[in-house]
């Protein structure tokens, strides 16, 4: 049975959303902290995501028009990454954006592909879910994917912006998924499904391999270290089905190092000292509610909304933080923890709509 904080709080998040979503149609990460006053890929497409399972069609096609004219506008550099040989300059895409479609001038860990990958899965889920044609992003589906082959498998930062001489579990994931969706869509012109099938099926093979060796999946190929992200492998992504030795191994893990009632990033973690994340937990609960287990997933709703002040979901609770001598840092260095995150606020949406 839902509580009344839960519903008062899934028609606050969808009202913030909307309210905070650009005329241009991007969602700012958190508009009220400057570093995260910008529009991810990731982040606007997870949230799009929720949008449109709560019926919000036309918040969701606004932000697929933003990614469109973004991706449309670059179709010469896509062309040239395409095209280039080994050992050429590359010169790639960002993946945090002004909230106009322009190019942030302030340094930022910008090679991150996971954005890319997750928009294509998000927008043919959303046209299949409410009937609607693909075709009016013909154009920029068909540029992302040539992106992605040219791009999806090479190290680069992870989510969390960090480890860029990696090539992380989740990221790959993203980009299979995102071909794959791509691939099932009719909006994929001929030339470039042979491409999209080898570039998917490259990623699912290293990704078989490196479970082969550690039983379950791993922060990045090659690791054995736990990390929440990996709870989108197993939904959003589809990378596993649910019940797979190797989800569930996944997910022991995960519970194992990470989770006291929300779900830590990974172990060690120190930014503001490495707190419990609400989108992640959210995750969690997803993950529980499709392998049945309604209580736990209830419970991860419930302790959700119970971290929101007057409304407002963080982006992390740090009262039980693994590192709590960094935290002074981070907020001399940022500020307060971000607040609203949009994220967090999608991702419960997004678990309240499972927990229907």
């Amino acid at each position: 049975m839902t509580t009344p904080a839960v519903s008062a709080l899934v028609a606050n998040s969808i009202s913030l959303i909307r309210r905070e979503q650009h005329p241009s149609g991007s969602y700012p990460a958190c508009p009220s902290y400057p570093t995260y006053r910008y529009c991810w890929f990731r982040d606007g497409s997870f949230i799009a995501d929720a949008m449109s399972r709560a019926g919000e069609v036309a918040s969701a096609e606004a932000f697929f028009g933003w990614c469109t004219r973004v991706l449309t506008t670059r179709s010469d550099r896509i062309a040239a990454l395409a095209g280039a040989g080994p050992g050429s300059p590359r010169v790639y895409l960002p993946t945090r954006y002004e909230l106009d479609g322009g190019e942030s001038v302030t340094p930022w860990a910008n090679f991150q592909v996971d954005g890319y990958g997750t928009w294509l899965r998000v927008l043919v889920d959303h046209c299949a879910r409410h009937r609607r044609p693909v075709a009016p992003y013909s154009a920029a589906l068909n540029l992302t994917v040539d992106y992605l082959n040219a791009v999806g498998t090479l190290p680069c930062y992870d989510w969390w912006e960090e480890f860029p001489e990696q090539r992380h579990t989740s990221t790959l994931a993203a980009v299979s998924s995102g071909l794959k969706a791509a691939l099932s869509s009719e909006a994929l012109t001929s030339d470039r499904r042979g491409a999209a099938v080898a570039t998917s099926g490259e990623i699912d093979r290293l990704v078989a391999a490196d479970t082969r060796r550690h039983g379950r999946l791993g922060k990045w190929l090659g690791s054995d270290v736990a990390d929440g992200s990996l709870l989108a492998c197993l939904t959003s992504y589809g990378t596993l089905a649910v019940d797979d030795p190797v989800a569930e191994r996944t997910v022991a893990a995960i519970r194992d190092s990470l989770v006291r009632e929300g779900v830590y990033r990974y172990a060690g973690d120190t930014f503001y000292g490495g707190g419990e994340w609400i989108n992640l937990t959210a995750w969690l609960g997803w993950y529980e509610v499709l392998r049945g287990d309604s209580s736990n997933a209830r419970r991860r709703l419930d302790w959700i909304a119970s971290q929101a002040d007057g409304g407002l979901l963080p982006e992390q609770v740090t009262g039980r933080a693994q590192r709590p001598e960094h935290i002074a840092h981070w907020e001399r260095t940022w500020g307060a923890v971000a607040t609203p995150l949009l994220w967090s606020h999608a991702m419960f949406l997004t678990l309240a709509t499972a927990c229907r």
